[in-house]
């Protein structure tokens, strides 16, 4: 989004501005390569917002225990895990779009794994696919977006392109209240096969074909992305350049060399930015908001209808000011909004144990959810990786991506698995814990990360390597 865009425009002028400057600015093969990624994302949200409405009909229909269940559940991070140890020598190794092809063929498996799960152990085993997909694609498709899109354009496509991953799981919430368990995953596998025929005309990264001594087709792909008639010479000087300069800092490349001294301030920003938001109690809030709105008297089609929409809003609100008001300030924002959700939270399970306030506690409840979840559509669903995909050089890029995946994978498992038994033991001091991390967030937010906004990705790069 170009920075004369004025913060005083009504939200339907800025998202048709938005849309229409992504459109002019670009060509057919950055709109394609832009619908694959968002395609992409709202498949990746439609797998996270599943098992939440329809957890009671899956049960009941396949006669699971509890246990059973949250095996279903947790077993999605396991796959997260899995995916992203290999994501970043994956997409080192045979590039970003034949990584796309993998990762949504998965998704078609799982889908229809579970869509006709007669026992229990089809149904996990379509969910830890799914896991493995998400694992991998969580970090490459704004890695890819970043590196293809025009640098005025970067922060708000790749946002745009993260916000369909709120709208997928906005949409399953809704569904699920209406659609039968089977159904919901047919449906859920829609997305994927759309992208597939699209995937034999999108380019590949030129960023990547840089590291990989492909120097010729670096060129002829920016040509594609920005047009023919753009003049690419200093783009491209600027990304063989830095590649070969990258090259020349020494012949050791993967996963040690992400943990030179140079590294440590970029290493930490990502993997912390990535993991807070899982911490934070997103697993918690995603997996089990059924629980939560049962357990303090909310209706749960109510309520999922509600998240949806303010989710989905705050998404399209943040994708608009990504590349106004810059990374940062939306991050702040974000996690001060998350931080006073898990509060309210806190307290409407406070007021229902001790039964005060009977009539409010529903409320409350119900606003701290929706603001919890709308706080993270503004800000932390998408700026954690857009900045992640900002900040490591091609050589290490790809163990980045790794030891991101594993932060974000691994904190989500923790939060998945123990949320139950967190959630048995207090549910005031659960969402009080949660709390304490989003404030923690908010302080490291405002006293380490800088501003990404408006900078080349060889520019930050340099920024973060000292």
């Amino acid at each position: 989004m170009a920075e004369e865009v004025s913060l005083l425009s009504s939200p339907s002028e800025s998202s048709t501005s938005l849309l229409s400057e992504i459109s002019n600015a670009s060509t057919r093969a950055f709109v394609l390569a832009f619908t694959v990624g968002s395609c992409g994302a709202f498949a990746f949200g439609c797998i996270i917002g599943y098992s939440a409405p329809t957890q009671s009909s899956i049960m009941k229909d396949l006669n699971l225990s509890i246990a059973d269940y949250s095996l279903f559940g947790s077993i999605l991070t396991v796959g997260l895990i899995l995916g992203a140890l290999i994501c970043g020598k994956l997409t080192d190794l045979v590039g970003r779009v034949y990584t796309i092809w993998i990762t949504n063929i998965l998704f078609i498996i799982g889908w229809f794994a579970i869509a006709f799960a007669k026992t229990v152990w089809l149904l996990d085993l379509g969910r830890l696919l799914q896991g493995i997909s998400i694992g991998i694609s969580a970090y490459l498709g704004p890695v890819y977006i970043t590196e293809i899109a025009p640098r005025k354009l970067r922060g708000a496509a790749c946002s745009m392109s993260q916000l369909f991953t709120g709208v997928g799981i906005s949409v399953v919430y809704a569904l699920g209240t209406v659609v039968a368990w089977r159904n919901l995953a047919i449906l859920g596998s829609i997305p994927s096969l759309m992208i597939l025929p699209l995937l034999f005309f999108i380019p590949e990264s030129p960023r990547w074909l840089a590291k990989v001594g492909r120097e010729k087709e670096v060129e002829e792909i920016l040509s594609r992305l920005r047009g023919a008639n753009s003049d690419i010479s200093d783009e491209a000087g600027e990304i063989l350049a830095y590649t070969e300069h990258v090259k020349q800092q020494g012949d050791d490349s993967g996963f040690l060399k992400l943990f030179q001294r140079k590294y440590a301030f970029s290493l930490t920003i990502g993997v912390v930015l990535i993991a807070l938001p899982q911490l934070g109690g997103l697993s918690g809030y995603s997996f089990y908001t059924e629980s939560i709105f049962i357990s303090t008297g909310v209706s749960s089609d109510v309520g999922f209808i509600s998240t949806s929409i303010v989710q989905m809003l705050a998404g399209v609100l943040g994708t608009m000011l990504v590349d106004v008001s810059g990374r940062r300030s939306l991050l702040l924002v974000s996690q001060a909004g998350m931080f006073l959700g898990c509060l309210a939270t806190a307290i409407s399970f406070f007021l229902k144990e001790n039964r005060c306030w009977k009539t409010g506690t529903p409320i409350l409840a119900l606003i701290s959810v929706t603001l919890y979840f709308g706080s993270y559509g503004l800000g932390m669903g998408s700026i954690p990786s857009i900045i992640a995909s900002e900040i490591y050089p091609v050589d290490v890029k790809g163990a980045a991506g790794t030891m991101c995946g594993l932060a974000s994978s691994i904190s989500s498992w923790l939060v998945a698995y123990s949320f139950s038994f967190l959630f048995q033991w207090s549910t005031t001091g659960t969402f009080l814990m949660f709390t304490t991390v989003t404030g923690i967030g908010f302080v490291f937010i405002a006293k380490l990360v800088p501003e990404t906004k408006g900078k080349s990705l060889e520019e930050i790069q340099s920024l973060f390597s000292f």
